[in-house]
């Protein structure tokens, strides 16, 4: 009798271990933490299963063995769909278990530990240039950037022609998940351009004489084209422009026909006649009015000095004779010429120095 109930005991202890076994291993790997003794990021920049996972742990020094993840992940049913891309910043000694809990594919699409990086839209002249910025703090993939700005669908989707898209783009520090892919960039980028241009800046807009945002925008292009010192002259330089369009003045600017050249030109320390001559529809010597897009993306500062010129007479500038930046500016064109004698003279004599 005693032998069947001992045997009886035996066969309850062992189902009971089968059944608990796995919550025995649970409990003892969820006391394991990781091995870094200080806050390290860590990325998730391609879809990965467990085992793919923990050797990415073990290789970038969080772990030491593998056991502990793989059995943990299991038992929460981690995979590939559920194992979220990021950037996730591991404390020191984090436990398994919030380790991995942090890594869990969340309803908003991201990771429960996920945090967001820095992202800088910067004053670039070619929007194809963006996109390889992009891809040093996201996964947006520059190849993929470039066909997606040059695609009717996506000019379309958002409304500009592949001239204006540049105008989309405000310059600034935009907090965004690591995983940020090119079109979900491109969706955050028309939510602030949309957000920016309220009802009041579409009023300053028309009461400047300009048709669109994307019009202010490639104003503001050419001026911190002209000027990208000297913030103070960002709406004297405005004005003079809007003064020249209300005129019918062709707007004559040299950055407009540099940017016909592409890159040609970025070396070159003196442009010629045989460069302004290029025929091309940004060349603000051969069209009147603006040209059909951009030449840079500006600074958001730059385009609020386009909604709000300074008033006056001026249609003429040319660099004031000194190191600064600055311009002296004329209302008509024997002033114009007085003062490009002026600078004519000191250049001239910086040159005799050096020489």
């Amino acid at each position: 009798m005693a032998k069947k109930i001992i045997i009886a005991l035996l066969a309850v202890g062992l189902v009971v271990g089968i059944l608990f076994k796995d919550k025995l291993v649970i409990l003892c790997y969820s006391a394991s933490k990781t091995s870094n003794l200080e806050m390290k990021s860590f990325f998730i920049s391609e879809p990965m299963d467990l085992q793919e996972l923990s050797a990415k742990l073990k290789k970038d020094g969080f772990i030491k063995s593998s056991g502990g993840i793989i059995a943990l992940g299991k038992y929460k049913n981690l995979n590939k769909d559920n194992i979220a891309l990021g950037k996730y910043n591991i404390e020191a000694r984090t436990s398994l278990r919030t380790l991995l809990n942090g890594f869990c594919l969340n309803a908003l699409g991201n990771g429960n530990a996920e945090v967001e990086v820095d992202v800088v839209v910067p004053n670039v002249r070619f929007l194809e240039d963006l996109g390889s910025k992009l891809a040093t703090k996201t996964l947006v993939d520059s190849a993929e950037f470039v066909k997606m700005i040059n695609s009717s669908e996506t000019l379309s989707k958002y409304g500009f022609t592949r001239e204006q898209l540049p105008s989309m783009f405000l310059p600034n520090t935009y907090k965004m998940y690591y995983d940020t892919d090119a079109n979900s960039f491109l969706e955050r980028m028309a939510k602030e351009f949309k957000n920016y241009w309220k009802p009041v800046r579409l009023e300053a807009l028309k009461a400047v004489g300009l048709k669109s945002p994307s019009e202010a925008v490639t104003l503001a292009s050419i001026v911190y084209s002209e000027q990208s010192k000297q913030q103070s002259e960002w709406p004297i330089i405005a004005g003079l422009y809007l003064n020249r369009i209300d005129q019918g003045i062709p707007l004559q600017s040299d950055p407009t026909f540099k940017f016909c050249w592409g890159k040609k030109l970025d070396k070159v320390q003196r442009l010629l006649n045989e460069h302004r001559n290029i025929k091309c529809n940004y060349n603000t010597y051969q069209i009147k009015g603006l040209p059909p897009g951009p030449i840079c993306i500006p600074p958001i500062g730059v385009v609020s000095a386009v909604l709000n010129p300074t008033k006056h007479d001026y249609i003429f500038m040319v660099a004031e004779p000194s190191y600064s930046g600055k311009h002296l500016f004329s209302k008509n064109y024997s002033e114009h010429n007085a003062n490009a004698r002026i600078f004519q003279r000191w250049l001239a004599g910086e040159l005799a120095k050096n020489n």
